[in-house]
This record gives structure tokens, sequence and C-alpha cells, in this order.
């Protein structure tokens, strides 16, 4: 049963998806009739997928996994509220799932848009305003770091993103200390559709 995988390994079958879509060597697994009928009354993600809403940044398909694999959670430039941080808990205390990924970009939008705020100090209006106000802190952090582009503030805000879900919840933290769940860090590059990892919480 995949919800019994330990965290290292449920990565380890993330990064084999991740390289075998890399090549074009992709196997689709999972997603045939007998595999629906299967998850009919009950599901077993080894991986819960908290990732920007990109259209180009579809999990599944990245990872060349299948239905019932992976659990995932997905808002414009990756950013917390609430309702993540409940769905996240659910994977956990519920699911069982022992791998939490974030999941980041090159090129985001939502990135781009908070980089463009802070440095003409025009916020955008609706509730975009709010999206650009949570990730405001790593693009900051990348400014007195001294690195200015795009891209790194992505790797940045992926890296504050997995630690404030440490910070921001018993039910994961536990988890972590108990070493039933590990967080990774993931930034991806459009070109090649491949997942780098840039940080790890647990044990890996």
């Amino acid at each position: 049963m995949a919800t019994y995988l330990t965290p290292a390994l449920a990565w380890r079958r993330l990064r084999e998806g991740n390289e075998r879509f890399v090549a074009g060597k992709s196997l689709h697994p999972n997603q045939d009739a007998s595999r629906r009928s299967s998850l009919v009354h009950d599901q077993h993600p080894f991986a819960v997928i908290f990732g920007c809403s990109d259209s180009r940044l579809a999990a599944e398909i990245i990872f060349d996994l299948g239905l019932g694999d992976a659990f995932v959670v997905r808002t414009a430039g990756q950013v917390i509220d609430d309702a993540v941080l409940g769905s996240l808990e659910y994977s956990i205390s519920q699911l069982g799932v022992p791998l939490i990924v974030i999941l980041g970009h090159d090129s985001c939008g939502a990135v781009s848009a908070t980089k463009s705020a802070v440095e003409t100090g025009d916020m955008p209006a609706g509730f975009i305003r709010d999206l650009v106000e949570r990730i405001t802190p790593s693009v900051l952090t990348s400014l007195r770091n001294e690195q200015s582009d795009v891209n790194d503030m992505v790797v940045e805000h992926v890296k504050q993103t997995s630690h404030r879900l440490a910070d921001s919840s018993r039910v994961i933290s536990d988890a972590i200390e108990e070493g039933r769940v590990a967080v990774v860090g993931l930034s991806y590059k459009l070109d090649e559709g491949r997942a780098a990892l840039v940080s790890g919480i647990g044990q890996l």
C-alpha cells in the first residue's frame, strides 16, 4: 500500500517519475479502468503536492503519476492560507501521506507581480493584492541577499513556504518530528521539465 512508504521512498518515487517525464519516457501509470474502480471507496496517495496553479505545472504529468497517487493542492504562487493548511493537515492526519512537496517554478507570474509591486510601490487591485502581500517577504529576503532575478525569488519563496508550513501547523510539525513526514521544496524548470530540490525538512 502506497501509504506505508517512508518519506525517503516517496521522494524517490517522485524523482523517478520526474526523470521519466524529462526523458520523454513517461509510463502513465494507474490511469486505467481497473485503477479507477479500485479507488471508488478509498484512497492512499503517497505524496501531497502543494504547487502553483500555473497551467504548465500539472503535478500528475510532470511526476508521471496516476489516479490516487497524489493529493494535490494548488494556489497562484503556492500561497498558503487556512484552506491550504487544512487540506495539507487532512492529507497527513486522515490519509497518512508521508511526503509534502512544495512546488514552485521559474517565470512565476505571481512572484513577478510581487517583485514589480515591491519595486514600484504600486499594489494590484482586488484579491491579487492578497497574493502579493503573502509573497512579499520572500521577495524582500531575495533583494536583501542581492538576488534580484525572479527565478531566485521563486526558490526563496519555496524555501520560506516550506518553513511556514512547519511553523504554522502543529499537525505537520509533530509529524516531521516523529519522522512520519518530510517536506521537500522543488523548483520546476519550464523548458527542461525538471523539478530540482531546493530545500528539505525532515528525514530524507
